[in-house]
């Protein structure tokens, strides 16, 4: 009868120590299964705790900026005062708006010209072009060539007659002019002479007029004089023009004026003929289409001098 207490009392004593250790606090440390205690704050593996950075004790504890500790050549070590201090040499030349513009404004154009495709006589002179600009790449204008005394029979064609008895027909001009529309199709810049820039445009120019000319007498100069005689003559050419003000520019410029030229007869047999030597219709032959190339080496000013851009609001 005095065993049954005692038995209640272990059970009793058995059942309260395991409630004991289920029912600490999470601020206690708990046992490890092979009996070591885990530290409070210890975590599970893979989860970060909250406000902490990854690798942050690894840099020294005061975050990614100590990256150079750990790879010194990752951080080039420079003194940014002296780095603001270098001259760069750097220049960057801003263009937004057109250097010149040409609407509304007359050109100007005196030149000097001189042919390109005849090997037996020279036909230079100075001319003077005016071009009135409709918009800013399309002109009207005319100009006016003037040869007379400039002729020159080239040394070639006087050996040329001298060694071989042929006499070469040959004509001389006197005047040229011509009225002509103008398309400036591109236009830019480019930089030269240090840090000077250019600015340029490159045109067409065609246009109909009438060129002056008369023969050269070859086959028989004592008894042949000729007048000169307008004829019908076309042009084309393109130009190309540098400015080096906005209302100053050289310009270079090459034109072909085309034209059905009366060239002189070079048929010796009329010589024998007193009457033939006397007419005057026989002294011209066929009529010849002549392509004279000339360059033209000038400048432009353009008036007004000045002008107003018009941007959009």
């Amino acid at each position: 009868m005095k065993k049954r207490p005692i038995g209640l009392l272990v059970a009793a004593a058995l059942c309260v120590c395991p409630a004991a250790a289920l029912a600490q606090t999470a601020d206690e440390p708990e046992a490890a299964a092979d009996g070591e205690e885990v530290a409070g704050d210890e975590v599970p593996d893979g989860e970060i705790p909250d406000g902490e950075i990854p690798g942050e004790e690894d840099l020294g504890g005061t975050g990614l900026g100590d990256i150079c500790q750990i790879d010194p050549e990752a951080c080039p070590n420079l003194d940014f005062d002296k780095e603001a201090a270098k001259d760069l040499g750097e220049q960057i030349y801003a263009v937004q708006q057109l250097y010149a513009l040409r609407v509304r404004r007359f050109e100007v154009q005196p030149y000097w010209a001189t042919s390109l495709n005849d090997q037996f006589v020279n036909h230079p002179g100075p001319g003077l072009a005016l071009n009135y600009y409709i918009t800013n790449v399309l002109a009207v204008g005319a100009n006016f060539n003037y040869y007379r005394p400039f002729n020159a029979d080239s040394s070639f064609n006087a050996q040329v007659r001298r060694a071989a008895r042929v006499g070469v027909p040959l004509t001389e001009y006197d005047w040229g002019a011509a009225l002509n529309f103008t398309y400036v199709p591109a236009y830019g810049k480019f930089a030269g002479f240090g840090d000077f820039i250019f600015h340029y445009d490159a045109y067409v120019v065609g246009g109909v007029g009438a060129i002056s000319t008369r023969p050269i007498p070859v086959i028989d100069p004592d008894n042949r004089t000729f007048d000169f005689e307008p004829k019908l003559a076309f042009n084309a050419g393109i130009g190309f023009r540098v400015f080096f003000t906005r209302w100053f520019a050289a310009i270079l410029e090459v034109r072909d004026y085309i034209f059905s030229d009366r060239l002189e007869n070079d048929d010796t047999a009329i010589l024998n003929d007193p009457v033939a030597v006397q007419d005057k219709d026989r002294w011209f032959g066929d009529n010849s289409l002549t392509n004279a190339v000339q360059a033209q080496v000038g400048i432009a000013i353009f008036l007004p001098f000045s002008f107003e851009y018009r941007l959009p609001k």
